[in-house]
């Protein structure tokens, strides 16, 4: 054991649970935080050195229960991970306001609030938070009002954050990633919206949920102790081909 703790926000599924278990492997005790109880519980039941933490990061009072929970159990805290999240697509038109404010109450007030209550732990291990957003929020697409809006406000959160707590030795990054072939991915996309990602990824591929976490754990730990106020794309490229298109490309 290395004595470090993470929190892990969104971790009873996909990006979280994978980000979970890599910190796992290097030795930190992780604090697995999710709305969903059930799903949580299932997931922590065969890990060992977790905490498991029911809670909407949404919701002030429960981020201040979460965070007192993991203080007691755990007595630092060297890393947040703020990766909950929703996904909310459909037309503008068709987007009411409480749509709206579901996506931005768990995409962004969550990470405000979680990372606002965790910042005075932050301070005293001198630890990193790192943020989740997409590349939703560097590229606007149809159907993605609320969710690339959402995370775009994520992206600049960062470095808001890094602006402001570097002073005080504390970290701030963003992960972006681009499609990952998670259980939603490969409900919701056709096979028509896959070969057209495939085409406008350099990589010609979705990425994996192992991969995100590999970025994740890697701006949490000493090896990035100077890397503070950045936004990570781990989207194959894809974000390079923003001008352009893939037809011309070949």
């Amino acid at each position: 054991m290395t004595g470090k703790t993470a929190i892990v926000t969104g971790a009873a599924r996909g990006i979280g649970l994978a980000t979970t278990k890599l910190f796992l492997e290097e030795g930190r005790r992780v604090a697995m935080i999710d709305r969903d109880a059930e799903a949580l519980q299932a997931a922590a039941s065969d890990l060992a050195d977790v905490l498991p933490v029911i809670c909407d990061v949404s919701s002030p009072d429960q981020v201040d229960d979460m965070a007192k929970q993991v203080e007691a159990a755990f007595g630092r805290v060297d890393a947040l991970i703020n990766n909950a999240g929703v996904a909310d697509f459909g037309p503008m038109e068709q987007t009411d306001f409480q749509r709206w404010r579901t996506v931005m109450a768990t995409n962004l007030d969550g990470v405000f609030l979680c990372s606002q209550r965790l910042i005075p732990a932050l301070k005293k291990t001198r630890g990193a938070i790192v943020n989740i957003a997409s590349i939703s929020g560097l590229r606007a697409s149809t159907l993605r009002i609320a969710y690339g809006t959402s995370k775009a406000a994520v992206i600049h959160l960062t470095q808001q954050q890094a602006a402001e707590l570097g002073e005080f030795g504390v970290r701030a990054n963003c992960v972006a990633p681009g499609p990952v072939n998670t259980k939603l991915a490969l409900a919701v996309h056709s096979p028509e919206i896959r070969a057209a990602y495939h085409d406008a990824i350099p990589l010609n591929r979705y990425g994996s949920e192992q991969e995100i976490a590999e970025a994740i754990v890697f701006l949490s730990s000493d090896k990035a102790s100077y890397v503070s106020g950045q936004l990570l794309c781990v989207d194959g490229g894809f974000q390079s081909t923003g001008i352009g298109l893939p037809a011309l490309r070949s």
